[in-house]
């Protein structure tokens, strides 16, 4: 009986699972972009993170925005950012990040995961470091290889840099 329970034991704790540690975002992050005009940032920046630095294979970023938050710091060019000739706000009212894997680099870490925009789901790797329980990150994005305002590729910048500030504290 004592052998039997043993293996039952033993055979349970191989598919113990290990749980990354969980985290709530503050309120005070930052999500800004720039591409000379328009420039901005995008509040309604909501998610699940779930990160161990010594632990990276359990850890995972899930993170919407909300589109109908943007701010370029004119209210015309807001209304225009979520209009169907850009965002379509009403269609495709969130952007949103899913991890897939989160490495280690020399730098900091990566995430590689599905940035969903517009309709479009395409992959894409985050650089990122994680000091002092805040996430930074910068990467770049084309518009256009999210068939945003595809009409007129020389509207405004086809490419744009954005800037993560993510606080956190354990949730």
């Amino acid at each position: 009986m004592y052998p039997l329970l043993s293996v039952v034991i033993i055979a349970a704790s191989a598919f113990t699972v290990i749980k990354s540690q969980n985290w709530k975002i503050a309120d005070n992050y930052s999500v800004k972009f720039e591409g000379g005009d328009p420039s901005g940032e995008f509040g309604g920046l909501q998610g699940t993170v779930s990160f161990d630095p010594n632990d990276l294979a359990s850890s995972k970023f899930d993170a919407t925005i909300d589109i109908a938050t943007i701010n370029t710091g004119n209210g015309m060019k807001n209304t225009h950012a979520k209009s169907d000739k850009w965002f379509d706000a009403d269609k495709y009212p969130t952007i949103r990040f899913t991890s897939e894997q989160i490495t280690k680099t020399k730098a900091g870490y990566e995430a590689k995961g599905i940035l969903d925009m517009h309709g479009v789901q395409k992959e894409i790797t985050i650089p990122f470091n994680f000091e002092n329980n805040v996430f930074k990150g910068s990467f770049q994005v084309n518009r256009l290889d999210y068939n945003i305002n595809t009409a007129e590729p020389n509207h405004g910048a086809a490419t744009f840099k954005v800037d993560i500030t993510v606080p956190v504290v354990r949730s």
